[in-house]
C-alpha cells in the first residue's frame, strides 16, 4: 500500500476498499453533522442512525436539501438519554462507530468513559490523534493530543505515541518519523517534558517501542522544515520531514491545529484512541468537511 498523502486520498482509499460502516450519532441535529453524514452515505462507505430529536433532525436535513429518509432516526429528546442509546448501539455491535453531534463534550465523554457501559479499554489511556492536511506541508501531519490529555506524563506520552503510530500504519506509513515537540532542541531540567522525551528516545533505541524513527525535543522548524536543519546546524534523523508530532500539553497541540485551520486553511480528521470502537468527537463549530473526514477516518480505523 502506498502512503496516503491527503485526506481526499484517504476517502478514495476507503471507497475503493469497499468499506462500509454504520455510524451511531448522539444528537445529530446540527447542519454540519447532517451534511457530513449525508456525503458519507452518498459516497457509499457509511450508513447512519441518528439518535435525537426527530423533528429537529428532519427539519435541519430539509433545510440543507437532504432527504431525511437516508437516515435511520431514533426519537429521543433528552441529550443524556440520546448519548446512552447511541453508545448502547455501538456497544452491542449494532453500529460500528460512535459520533458526537449537538451535545456537550462533557456529557458525551462521561458516557464513553463509564466503566460498565462505556467503550474505554480496561487500564488503557484515552487520547486523541488527528491527521492535518496543511497546504504548506507536503504530506499529512499526525498530531496528538488535541483534546483529552492536559499534561500527559511519561506513560501517557508513550500511549499517545503508540496510538499515533497505529494510525499512520493504517495510512500506509510503515516507519513513521516522530518528532517530540518542545520550545527548543536542548534537554533541560527546567523543561520536564524534555526529560520525558529523552527517556522515550532511549526506549526506542533499545527496542521497547514500536518501529519508528524518533527524536526530541525538537521545535517545529526542525521537525517540519528541511532548510532549518542547515540553518540551525542540528543533526536529527527527522530531518524536517516529520510524519507525527507529539506535543507536551493539550494547550500547545490544540492551539497549534486551530491556528493552522484558521490562518492556513488546514483541514483535519481525528479520532479518540483507546476505545473498543472508533469515537468521533468534534467541536460543534467544526466545519462540515472536517466532520466528513473524521467519519471517513473512523470507517478506515473501525
Amino acid at each position: 500500500m502506498e502512503p496516503i498523502r491527503s485526506l481526499d486520498q484517504m476517502v478514495e482509499h476507503v471507497i475503493s476498499s469497499g468499506i462500509k460502516k454504520k455510524i451511531a450519532v448522539a444528537c445529530g441535529e446540527d447542519q454540519n453533522t447532517i451534511g457530513a453524514l449525508a456525503e458519507a452515505i452518498e459516497k457509499g462507505f457509511a450508513s447512519a442512525v441518528m439518535v435525537g430529536n426527530k423533528d429537529k433532525i428532519i427539519a435541519r436535513a430539509k433545510e440543507e436539501n437532504i432527504d431525511p429518509e437516508i437516515f435511520e432516526i431514533i426519537d429521543i429528546h433528552n441529550p443524556i438519554q440520546a448519548v446512552d442509546k447511541a453508545l448502547e448501539l455501538v456497544k452491542s455491535d449494532e453500529a460500528d462507530v460512535l459520533m458526537k453531534g449537538l451535545v456537550g463534550t462533557d456529557i458525551f465523554l462521561k458516557a464513553v468513559l463509564d466503566k460498565k457501559k462505556g467503550l474505554l479499554h480496561p487500564k488503557s489511556t484515552m487520547s486523541y490523534v488527528a491527521a492535518l492536511e496543511i497546504p504548506a506541508y507536503h504530506k499529512l501531519l499526525f498530531i496528538t493530543d488535541t483534546a483529552v490529555l492536559l499534561n500527559p506524563d511519561l506513560n501517557q506520552k508513550i500511549a499517545m505515541l503508540n496510538y499515533a503510530i497505529n494510525m499512520t500504519r493504517a495510512f500506509g506509513i510503515t516507519k513513521p518519523k516522530v518528532a517530540l515537540i518542545g520550545a527548543t532542541e536542548k534537554v533541560s531540567l527546567s523543561l520536564p517534558n524534555s526529560i520525558d522525551y529523552s527517556a522515550i528516545c532511549k526506549m526506542c533505541e533499545r527496542g521497547q517501542l514500536q518501529d519508528c524513527i524518533i527524536d526530541g525535543p525538537l521545535d517545529i522548524f526542525l521537525a517540519c522544515d528541511t532548510e532549518s536543519i542547515d540553518i540551525k546546524g542540528v543533526a536529527t534523523p527527522i530531518n524536517g520531514d516529520a510524519d507525527v508530532l507529539i506535543f507536551p500539553t493539550l494547550e500547545a497541540c490544540n492551539s497549534f491545529y486551530k491556528g493552522l485551520m484558521l490562518f492556513a486553511n488546514a483541514e483535519l480528521g481525528g479520532l479518540i484512541q483507546g476505545t473498543d470502537k472508533p469515537v468521533v468527537v468534534m467541536s460543534r463549530s467544526e466545519s462540515e468537511k472536517s466532520k466528513f473526514y473524521c467519519i471517513a477516518m473512523s470507517c478506515l480505523m473501525a
